[in-house]
Formats: structure tokens, C-alpha cells, sequence
């Protein structure tokens, strides 16, 4: 039987574990509970915990680039989820990839260990009453906890579908047809599949045209903007590819020294460099239909697919409406929700929501007052933007500049601008990192 003062926390995803990560070390005792392998969904593969189901990058690590303060907030604040991803690091050019089996292998292995959590393999069908309890179940929570968070919350879900991307073996690609680059100069962190524009106009009809899986739970089928599948980006215009993930700026061909008409690129998916992931192909394509579309990318005739593209529902709560900055319900002192079911929609933004509920729960239940993080930093922005009751049509939202509170003065040069915040924000999470007395022991 759980402990009477312990915190339940619903769900071994990203949030689930950065929330538990962040009460262990207040001493908070924690049972972290994980449905699978007993019950699995349409998008995992493995028991592990915080395992990625989709591409195997966080985003850029730069803090030029909102994503990447984020990340150097978390990291600042002792994120299990950051370290994890820093210890499994792959190269990406500017971005923070991870080998995903040793990623999530790390987290299990994290927190299995603590002495301060128990992970408990088994489905949680129902709510407690009266017990401090974080739901992260994620955007695939099973049909019985989902009925139990309807309750709850006594309103519908909102939802849209995600997808991912295929992975594919290195050695049965053609490297004579792929060139290995970053853009603009910027070290040989990719593979580059280049495509005149007959190819490109080849591949574009093919994809247009192929045939994919049919949604028939669903009769309105949202997407969300930041993960939307290829062919239906495609379907946008015939140039949409080119000013999106097949963008060919900032690369050279060495073969023609120019550069080329269109690009896919493949980023590096394992430590090993045996796999990699094609890079913005999220995609809802029949399988058969992958393997032959994508088959005719040049270097990818005989490629081998470990993993094909496939797309499932999301699920979020409608979060303004119903959760504060802490991520805890307005109505409800006990119950606090965490990761992409609140509509932060990303890796690192949903472990900043864990991270936020653990830290909140572990002064709390230490009888100290929760830290308030302000606008002004990038975990702040995130909390703020779930939470303002004055949105009305609520959609997923990553991290970015635009909810972060602008700067006092006018910086044309956005780079420039971006880093000044960025700076900023790492001042205030200093600050709030000295007040509440966060150390690498945790909080006391």
C-alpha cells in the first residue's frame, strides 16, 4: 500500500521521471508507476522509462535559440533528463541528439536506483482522493486513465495527431550519391541525400499521391503544425518541401560545388552512427508506400528501414481552463498534471513541466513556499502560457521567443537579442536556484 505522505506520480515518460528525479532528491519518498511492458502503446517498443518515440533529437543546445536556454535552465537546475541526454549525446550539428536506447537506458537505470523511488510496472486505472499525485501519462495514456482524467477535469479532451519519422540503416545506404555536411560549414554532423529538380518533382508526385493509413476513429483530424506529416505538407504546394525540411540552404554539393535543387538530410539516431532518422519525414504513409516513395530519394534506393514512419492521436487537457503555473488544478490541491498532456508540446518543454511539479511539490511538502518562475526565463514562459485563462483556442505551443517577456530595450539584430535573453533569463534561474537552496544534493 503506498505511503500516506509519499507522492504518486502516474506515467514513466519524460515529465514522470523529472518530476520523480525532483522530489527523491527533496527527500520526498515517491511511487513512480509505469504501465508497460504489461501494457504497451502503439508507439513504444520498450519497458524502459523515458523512452523516445519519436525523432531522437532535444533541439538546438544554442542560446541563440529558445530551446536551448530551455535546456541550460534545466541543466542549471540538476534536470535527470538533461544529464541523461548530455551522457548519450550523438553529433547533430547545432542540435542535442542522443542515442535513444542508451537515453532512456540511463533515466531507468537513474531512477530505479534512488532510494527515495519505487517504480511500480503496473496500469493505474483510477485517481486517488485525498493523495498528492502527478499525472504525466503522456499524449497515449490508456483508455481507463483517460476516462479517470475526464472525470477530473469534467471536460473533454482536446486533441491533434502527431507522427513520426523512419529510421534507416547506414550500410544500405549509397554514400556515393550522399555527402556528409552541416549547414553552412558547420562540421559534417549529417548525411545529405541531394536531388536535382526532375528528382525532386519525381519525388514529389509519388508522395502526393501515395496512399496512407486510414484515421477512421477520428473524423476531424487535427495536426499539429511542428510535427506534421511530410505528405501532407507536401500536399501544401510543390515548392512547400523545398522551404522546409528538404531546404537545401546553407549546403554545397562537393561533387557540383553548388547547391542542390532539394536535400534530405539524416541525422545520426545511435552512439555507433548505424542508424539514422530522416530528418522532418514524420509521416502517416502506408509502410509499403514508405519503402517505395522514399526509395526514390537519391542514396536511398536500397535503403533499410528499421523503424517506419507512423502517426497516432495526442491527447491534452485543456490546461488554461484548468491548471495554474505549477501545473496543479485550480480546483484540486492534490492533483498536478505534467508533460505534453498539458500542452507543452515537445522533449525538453515536457521534462520542464516535470521539473517544474517536482520542485513545486518537494518545497511544498518540506513546508517551504513552491518557487514562481517568471516570464522572463524559458520554464516560466512555458508554465505561463499553459496557464493563462485568457486563451481561448488553446493549442500545443514549444518553447520560443515569443512568450518570453521582451527585453527593456530594442535590439535589431535578433541573434543578438535572443542571446541578451537568453543571459537574462540564466540570471533569474541563478537567483531562484540560490533562494530555494538547490544544490547538487538536492533541496534542504
Amino acid at each position: 500500500m503506498a505511503m500516506k505522505n509519499g507522492v504518486m506520480i502516474i506515467g514513466g515518460g519524460l515529465a514522470g521521471c523529472e518530476a520523480a528525479w525532483q522530489l527523491a532528491r527533496a527527500g520526498v519518498y515517491v511511487e513512480l508507476y509505469e504501465m508497460r511492458p504489461n501494457l504497451m502503446t502503439p508507439a513504444h517498443n520498450t519497458p524502459n522509462l523515458g523512452e523516445l518515440v519519436c525523432s531522437n533529437s532535444l533541439g538546438s543546445y544554442k542560446l541563440e535559440n529558445a530551446s536551448g536556454l530551455l535546456k541550460e535552465e534545466m541543466r542549471e537546475l540538476g534536470s535527470l533528463i538533461i544529464e541523461a541526454a548530455d551522457a548519450s549525446r550523438v553529433p547533430a550539428g547545432g542540435a542535442l541528439a542522443v542515442d535513444r536506447e542508451m537515453f532512456s537506458r540511463y533515466i531507468t537505470e537513474k531512477i530505479e536506483k534512488h532510494p527515495n523511488i519505487s517504480v511500480i510496472r503496473q496500469e493505474v486505472r483510477a485517481i486517488p482522493e485525498g493523495r498528492h499525485t502527478v499525472i504525466a501519462t503522456g499524449p497515449l495514456s490508456s483508455p481507463a486513465i483517460s476516462d479517470a482524467i475526464r472525470r477530473i477535469v469534467k471536460r473533454d479532451y482536446l486533441y491533434f495527431y502527431d507522427a513520426a519519422a523512419p529510421i534507416v540503416v547506414k550500410d544500405s545506404l549509397d554514400l556515393g550519391k550522399i555527402f556528409k555536411a552541416s549547414r553552412y560549414g558547420r562540421g559534417e554532423d549529417y548525411l545529405n541525400c541531394p536531388m536535382t529538380k526532375e528528382e525532386y518533382e519525381r519525388f514529389w508526385h509519388e508522395l502526393v499521391n501515395a496512399r496512407t493509413v486510414a484515421l477512421k476513429e477520428f473524423e476531424d483530424q487535427k495536426v499539429f503544425e511542428g510535427c506534421m506529416p511530410i505528405e501532407v505538407m507536401a500536399k501544401r504546394g510543390i515548392d512547400t518541401l523545398r522551404f522546409g525540411p528538404l531546404k537545401p540552404v546553407g549546403l554545397s554539393d562537393p561533387r557540383t560545388g553548388k547547391e542542390p535543387y532539394a536535400v534530405v538530410q539524416l541525422r545520426q539516431d545511435n552512439r555507433m552512427a548505424t542508424l539514422y532518422n530522416m530528418v522532418g519525414f514524420q509521416t502517416n504513409l502506408l509502410f509499403g508506400e514508405q519503402k517505395r516513395v522514399f526509395s526514390m530519394i537519391p542514396g536511398m534506393e536500397n535503403a533499410e528501414f528499421v523503424r517506419y514512419g507512423v502517426m497516432h492521436r495526442n491527447t491534452y487537457i485543456n490546461s488554461p481552463k484548468l491548471l495554474n503555473s505549477h501545473y496543479r488544478l485550480r480546483d484540486n490541491p492534490y492533483i498536478y498534471f505534467a508533460g505534453q498532456i498539458t500542452g507543452v508540446e515537445g522533449y525538453v518543454e515536457s521534462a520542464s513541466s516535470g521539473l517544474v511539479v517536482g520542485l513545486t511539490l518537494g518545497l511544498l511538502l518540506n513546508g517551504r513556499q513552491p518557487v514562481y518562475f517568471p516570464d522572463t526565463t524559458a520554464i516560466g514562459a512555458l508554465a505561463n502560457y499553459i496557464s493563462d485563462p485568457n486563451i481561448e483556442d488553446f493549442q500545443p505551443m514549444n518553447v520560443n521567443f515569443g512568450i518570453i517577456a521582451p527585453l527593456d530595450v530594442k535590439i535589431r539584430s535578433r541573434r543578438e537579442r535572443n542571446i541578451r535573453l537568453s543571459e537574462r533569463s540564466l540570471e533569474i534561474i541563478s537567483r531562484i536556484k540560490a533562494d530555494i537552496g538547490l544544490q547538487n544534493c538536492g533541496i534542504y
